[in-house]
């Protein structure tokens, strides 16, 4: 792809800028391209399309602080840098790099057992909601493996980084999240029924088209018999959305109908609750290990 035609078109001369995610690492051919402007600017994530490919813009800080942010900037490639600032912010980050993914992780770890009270106070209130959070807490309890092992949170891939950790004490968690995300579930009929309901659900809440991306990700997996990758990247990508407006949908209880399918919700309580008691545990284990 011609980034310095991108750059000129939108007008990002005056700017360092990089490229992250997926594409300065290993990818499917489906991913798309992550750039970073620092512009300082607060904007939300923007995507757009560009010589066939689908390219997500995000706006960032030289000065940001923020661990789980700074990580997604770890192995980024330079593109446009005259300054050499976003030279010497990343080479402040690799510095650092232990610690940040430490940080994260501990992080995510204690956003999944949030989430596993969540859970369990929803199944005692009744809340419709409840089976949303236990999803979120695996998917937290996931991030919080990956990150120890120094990997960042791709979704395309993620589950297939996981399958690729060394065997210890920490990763054999990974079972634990195998099992109560729910990926022995899919099937094609089931990933079509809930990749229309996260492409619902994203347009609800992102509303930057990130929608034709979900779709084109959804039919790569397909496409090539990945079924449970595909799970999973749903699965993510509904947990990254409903965690962005937790505050909204839980007053919004007729999205339920769009989250039950987008998540593939489990309906047995019961199990409902071994899942969050699972996850706890694990999660608990897992910070005891580092923090000791």
């Amino acid at each position: 792809m011609d980034y310095q035609k991108l750059i000129k078109e939108k007008s990002w001369s005056n700017y360092p800028i990089g490229l992250g995610g997926c594409r300065v690492a290993t990818f499917f051919d489906s991913c798309d391209f992550d750039l970073t402007i620092f512009d300082e600017a607060i904007k939300n994530e923007e995507i757009i399309q560009f010589q066939n490919n689908f390219i997500k813009i995000h706006h960032g800080s030289l000065n940001e602080t923020n661990s789980s942010k700074l990580i997604q900037y770890d192995g980024m490639q330079i593109l446009q840098d005259e300054s050499w600032e976003l030279r010497m912010f990343l080479a402040k980050i690799t510095e650092n790099r232990l610690k940040l993914y430490k940080d994260f992780a501990k992080n995510s770890l204690i956003e999944s057992l949030f989430c596993c009270e969540k859970t369990k106070n929803g199944i005692k209130e009744s809340n419709v909601f409840a089976p949303c959070w236990q999803k979120c807490a695996s998917y937290f309890l996931a991030e919080g493996i990956i990150a120890i092992n120094y990997h960042k949170s791709n979704p395309t891939n993620m589950l297939d980084s996981l399958r690729k950790l060394k065997k210890n004490f920490i990763n054999e968690k990974i079972a634990v999240v195998n099992e109560t995300v729910g990926i022995e579930r899919s099937t094609p009929s089931l990933l079509e029924r809930m990749v229309k309901s996260t492409i619902g659900f994203s347009d609800i809440v992102e509303k930057n088209n990130h929608s034709l991306i979900i779709k084109k990700k959804h039919d790569f997996f397909v496409k090539n018999s990945m079924l449970t990758d595909c799970y999973f990247y749903l699965g993510y990508i509904n947990k990254q959305n409903f965690v962005n407006f937790k505050n909204s949908v839980e007053k919004q209880p007729d999205l339920f109908h769009i989250l039950k399918i987008a998540f593939d919700i489990e309906a047995d309580i019961n199990l409902l609750e071994q899942q969050a008691d699972k996850v706890k545990t694990s999660a608990m284990d897992i910070l005891d290990a580092i923090s000791g």
